[in-house]
């Protein structure tokens, strides 16, 4: 039974927060993607790994087939530091349920398609989330 979605912002508190939070160019999101580039590797920013699923991958190498997805602790129901929303729990509870069922659906239908597929969170130290990147790239490219 599906949770009835609320109309609007229970008030101009979280109307404001909802607003403020970003579905691209997140800080974590433009560390990584500053040293991936220094490391001299080109991408596609918040691009469709494949153009026929609306899915979009936060870095895409579309040449070596490589789609990489930076996720929000709360949004996907980080394991370590996701918290429970105490106002609306319910429909808070489901929207991150469905969240993360789409990213392992996302992660399939990719990986069929020949992607690799690269998921990391957004507290995830940027050096080594860039290193794993370029290792990952490099070796799809057949150049360790």
């Amino acid at each position: 039974m599906a949770v009835p979605r609320p109309t609007g912002a229970l008030n101009e508190g979280v109307r404001k927060s909802m607003r403020s939070n970003k579905g691209r160019d997140t800080g974590p999101e433009l560390a990584v993607r500053r040293l991936v580039h220094a490391a001299g590797l080109r991408y596609r920013v918040s691009a469709r790994p494949v153009p026929t699923l609306r899915r979009t991958a936060d870095l895409v190498f579309t040449r070596r087939r490589v789609a990489v997805f930076i996720d929000g602790c709360f949004w996907h129901g980080c394991p370590e530091h996701h918290t429970r929303a105490r106002t609306n729990a319910a429909y808070w509870s489901e929207k991150v349920e469905t969240n993360r069922s789409r990213d392992a659906d996302t992660d399939r239908r990719l990986t069929e398609a020949g992607w690799t597929v690269l998921r990391f969170w957004e507290h995830e130290e940027p050096t080594e989330v860039a290193g794993r990147i370029v290792e990952a790239v490099r070796e799809t490219d057949g150049a360790a």
